[in-house]
């Protein structure tokens, strides 16, 4: 029987984590503990969307929801109790792995509100207050990399809470978020505090940024003219090429004079995760933000069906660092089309708070209508 793909991915250095999380999963002997035992699964991300799927699309909760209800809890409340304890429930499976690799992975995450997307202070303070209620080491709390996320994200790590850093499309911002980290170890040093014991990861969303590019450079192409053939080239690149360089970046900064005299201490990196890696356009193969992105010291977050589309083909081999040159020469190529690549990842970024406010709200309209049934 020929290998796992799955599994082959590790011995390149990248980990495989599920972006799905749902009560139905978690039962003993159940789909999550099979995919840690069978695929090599180390960690878990969620998110408000996900939750939205996981609570309306099953009934699995509904016994839990009605007696938090009879409890006279609010709305808010039952969203916080249900989530938390699914995570909870991930990071309990995952402990194994967590502890198998010194603290390296085996992580389940979750989000803070993302009506908090432009909050400073009440995304530190949810973050904390996350933290103390789930009290597993192997959590990562979740904040979006906003222009006010970036001194949470900092907040946050000097206060000893493990970040996992969402909705990060764009490399200036990337570049804010890897140093945010680093500033918080640094500041936990200053403090005389423990930092090995510390993890973070930065969420960089990629099928996003060509849903976005891809029909712009569609109509440069089907326009004609001297830039039409390289518009077509450029389509369904431009995510895979901003990562290739996002990992050179964190090749950079934690290679540093600075960095090294925190991995002295016994700083682990912030590890490079790709998120957003189930493919939308369908002329695109389905597992074509895994395979150009396969190489050490990163994660890829997968649907369950990338998951198992690549279980299925999958083809590992260290291809992130293939092509380097010819990435740093699309994103140059990009803005010679006349399509601002920074404007764009802002405008993803804006986008994507949305795409979590929506189904958060959904989902607490739906509890509401239960609640009220409930009590009918």
């Amino acid at each position: 029987m020929s290998e796992n793909p799955l599994i082959k991915l590790n011995s390149f250095g990248q980990s495989v984590w599920q972006d799905f999380v749902g009560r139905g999963l978690l039962a003993p002997g159940g789909r999550m503990q099979q995919l840690i035992e069978r695929d090599g699964l180390t960690g878990v991300t969620s998110n408000p969307a996900i939750f939205e799927k996981a609570i309306n699309g099953s009934k699995d909760y509904n016994d839990d929801i009605r007696r938090l209800a009879e409890e006279g809890k609010r709305v808010e409340v039952i969203y916080e109790t249900l989530t938390v304890e699914d995570v909870a429930r991930c990071a309990d499976l995952l402990r194994g792995v967590y502890d198998k690799t010194d603290g390296r992975d085996g992580f389940a995450s979750l989000e803070v509100s993302p009506h908090l997307a432009n909050d400073t202070a009440a995304t530190v303070a949810e973050a904390k207050r996350l933290w103390r209620k789930l009290k597993h080491p192997n959590v990562l709390i979740k904040v979006p990399a906003t222009s006010a996320g970036v001194p949470a994200i900092r907040q946050i790590i000097s206060e000893g809470i493990n970040v996992n850093v969402t909705l990060l499309f764009g490399l200036n911002r990337y570049e804010q978020v890897a140093d945010a980290y680093i500033a918080g170890l640094e500041q936990r040093v200053a403090a005389d505090q423990r930092v090995d014991h510390m993890a973070s990861v930065a969420s960089f969303f990629l099928s996003r940024i060509d849903t976005l590019l891809d029909p712009r450079l569609a109509t440069i192409a089907a326009d004609g003219g001297p830039n039409a053939a390289l518009a077509k080239k450029l389509q369904g690149r431009i995510a895979i090429a901003s990562a290739m360089q996002a990992y050179q970046i964190y090749k950079s900064l934690f290679s540093s004079e600075r960095w090294n005299r925190l991995a002295a201490r016994g700083a682990k990196t912030q590890r490079l995760l790709w998120a957003s890696t189930s493919t939308k356009n369908k002329a695109y193969s389905d597992i074509m933000y895994v395979e150009p992105l396969i190489g050490p010291d990163t994660i890829n977050t997968m649907t369950p069906a990338t998951i198992d589309a690549y279980r299925d083909h999958g083809r590992p081999a260290a291809r992130l660092e293939e092509g380097v040159a010819e990435a740093v020469a699309e994103l140059k190529h990009l803005a010679e089309l006349g399509i601002d690549l920074a404007a764009a990842t802002q405008e993803l970024e804006n986008d994507g708070i949305r795409k979590f406010i929506e189904p958060y709200d959904k989902l607490m309209a739906t509890l509401r209508t239960k609640i009220a049934a409930c009590k009918a």
